[in-house]
């Protein structure tokens, strides 16, 4: 099924010219360019989505938003903070926030529940991958959505993130300049789309500063009961002086399982061992010491959401948006220079 997107390719416009000739609004696209349009129009077999029309003309006020189900015991801090900053924010915007759930391995039928009946007016996604099937079908129908994420680069969609790449590169640099250059990095599995932004950021900093850090200085890791473990058990492999002055996590979560582990192998975070987490949890700032962290912008990031959702509603065929957003540097007592020595 033919798209806006794909008239504009074929006939070499924006988007939001094919949108402006399509609802005939008043624009500088000339006479030629509309031809062009038109004929790509017809040529693709290009026709309106009918449930996104039928939204403006009868909207629920509802937006739905998923928590898929997870064998996981502990909850996403992360994601349970942006549920809160969301439905504030869509409160403020006259919505509300409809939740469901939907099983991680066959999530399609349960959005298509919502769109046949029509319950919600649009969907907001999180947690989103690479491949991600459930941006590649909302995309295919037509039917309004935004994702708090990024999946893969040449996917045209709406989208808020945080700029992990950008924000990790201003942590390594802070370290650097404390004096630190044995710096390392825990992030996570090479499937994870998030765990690769952070961990070029890394890259960026240390190559940039003229250290080409050593493979054994990047370890992937999942966060568990076991990673702080894990994480002393790889680097005590190296020769003492080779041994990392300083770590940086992909998150806060996996920073304070590291922190329990350097506790436990008579490191004092902060003195002999400095550690950056990412997220910037409600605990770090109560941690001894408390956590150096990168604050993610979350009710931020959740506003434009909301915003975007409400302007797709409203004009589906408008262009598509793309935020990045930069984290903030938190700057606490798990951070100093390096040790004399």
């Amino acid at each position: 099924m033919a798209t806006i997107k794909d008239v504009a390719r074929r006939a070499g416009v924006s988007t939001a010219a094919v949108s402006y000739v399509l609802n005939n609004k008043p624009s500088g696209v000339s006479e030629e360019t509309r031809r062009r349009i038109l004929e790509a129009v017809e040529e693709l077999g290009y026709t309106r989505n009918m449930n996104a029309q039928n939204l403006r003309a009868s909207r629920t006020r509802l937006i739905g938003y998923a928590l898929p189900h997870s064998d996981e015991p502990r909850p996403n801090t992360v994601l349970e903070h942006f549920a809160f900053h969301l439905a504030r924010a869509a409160g403020a915007a006259g919505y509300h926030l409809l939740t469901f759930t939907y099983p991680v391995e066959d999530p399609i039928p349960t959005y298509d529940e919502l769109i046949r009946t029509g319950r919600v007016d649009a969907f907001i996604l999180a947690g989103t991958t690479i491949n991600d099937e459930r941006i590649a079908h909302l995309h295919e129908t037509g039917f309004p959505f935004a994702c708090f994420g990024r999946a893969n680069a040449d996917w045209d969609f709406n989208w808020v993130d945080t700029d992990g790449r950008a924000g990790v590169r201003l942590a390594v640099q802070y370290l650097l300049k404390l004096g630190h250059q044995r710096i390392a990095m825990v992030t996570w599995p090479e499937d994870s789309l998030t765990g690769n932004d952070r961990l070029a950021g890394y890259l960026d900093a240390m190559r940039h500063a003229g250290i080409e850090p050593p493979f054994e200085y990047v370890l992937r890791t999942i966060y568990g009961e076991a990673v702080g473990e894990d994480v002393f058990e790889h680097f005590e492999r190296l020769p003492a002086s080779q041994q990392p002055t300083a770590l940086v996590a992909a998150s806060d979560l996996t920073a304070i399982s590291i922190m329990s582990g350097a506790e436990r192998r008579g490191h004092i975070v902060g003195e002999t061992l400095s550690i950056v987490g990412f997220d910037d949890e409600v605990l770090s700032q109560y941690l001894h010491p408390p956590l150096t962290t990168l604050r993610q912008p979350i009710a931020t990031i959740s506003a434009e959401l909301i915003g975007m959702v409400n302007a797709i509603v409203a004009d589906p065929d408008m262009p598509t948006n793309q935020i990045l957003l930069p984290p903030e540097l938190v700057i606490r007592g798990s951070v100093n220079p390096p040790p004399a020595g």
